[in-house]
């Protein structure tokens, strides 16, 4: 990265934010392209954001990403939303741009990426997907696989009032493709994906028998610390394809840096060994 004092400034939002991989990821894409320019973590309280982003803006920022708890607050300091925000009820990608704010959401997106790159020949349109959990990272994943042409998701998530809050909010989009299990229907899944926190390190283990998934299912998990978690090792060990949460963190993050840098970034190996040199692989 080269510092003029004229290139452009990015950064990411969070509360806390020194957890983030984003400056990291960033930082070696701007290096890459030996662009002018930097990208700095910002810590800021949800209460503060609407006068942080709103100061961002009006100090000559090109714009941010924004990561929890602060997506849902961000939504609301938006000037413009684009489909993947609204159906995501979230913001993670912020774009000044003619002094306004456009906001967007790269989950999808970026988790959508991430399965065709680790897991070659898979299309959304393949069979049902199943999606444990029914948070906000379940809400992006769900969108993101209806615009793309699946034929049928579940929610499988243990306050069933939840997940059936989600079928709701998105019902306009799913035209009766979302259904709502206490279990997961494995024996008719395509893609597995596990959206809760189960399997991070720290936490509980995601415990479930994977031997009713059919031969050509792909299992999918966002967490990615450590790298392969139970689930994904478990899915491996039956001979499916697995795909890490690691890809979905890099490709979300390739939209927002196009539009402040003008480069559209690539996810390669010289990138995840970059970002994940201090993960731990299990």
């Amino acid at each position: 990265m080269r510092l003029t004092g004229k290139g452009r400034v990015a950064g990411v939002i969070g509360w806390p934010v020194a957890h983030s991989r984003s400056p990291q990821l960033h930082g070696f894409w701007l290096d890459r392209h030996g662009i002018d320019g930097a990208y700095v973590p910002l810590a800021v309280a949800p209460e503060d954001m609407p006068a942080a982003v709103r100061g961002l803006l009006l100090a000559g920022f090109a714009g941010c990403n924004v990561t929890i708890p602060n997506k849902e607050h961000a939504f609301a300091c938006c000037d413009a939303v684009e489909d993947s925000a609204r159906q995501a009820g979230a913001v993670n990608t912020m774009v000044f741009r003619d002094g306004r704010i456009h906001g967007s959401n790269t989950d999808g997106w970026g988790f959508l990426e991430s399965i065709r790159e680790q897991a070659p020949g898979w299309a959304a349109s393949d069979g049902t997907a199943v999606l444990l959990g029914a948070g906000g990272a379940a809400r992006a994943i769900v969108a993101a696989l209806l615009t793309e042409g699946c034929p049928r998701v579940v929610l499988a998530n243990r306050s069933v009032g939840r997940a059936e809050q989600l079928a709701q909010d998105l019902d306009g989009l799913a035209r009766g493709r979302i259904a709502v299990a206490e279990a997961p229907p494995l024996e008719e899944t395509a893609l597995l994906v596990n959206t809760t926190s189960l399997g991070m390190a720290g936490q509980p283990p995601l415990e479930i028998d994977l031997a009713p998934l059919p031969a050509a299912a792909v299992v999918a998990d966002i967490v990615y610390v450590p790298l392969e978690t139970p689930l994904l090792a478990a899915a491996r060990a039956r001979g499916l394809r697995a795909v890490d949460g690691l890809g979905m963190l890099l490709h979300q993050a390739r939209p927002g840096f196009h539009a402040w840098f003008g480069v559209m970034p690539a996810v390669d190996p010289a990138l995840r060994a970059h970002v994940a040199a201090d993960i731990p692989l299990r």
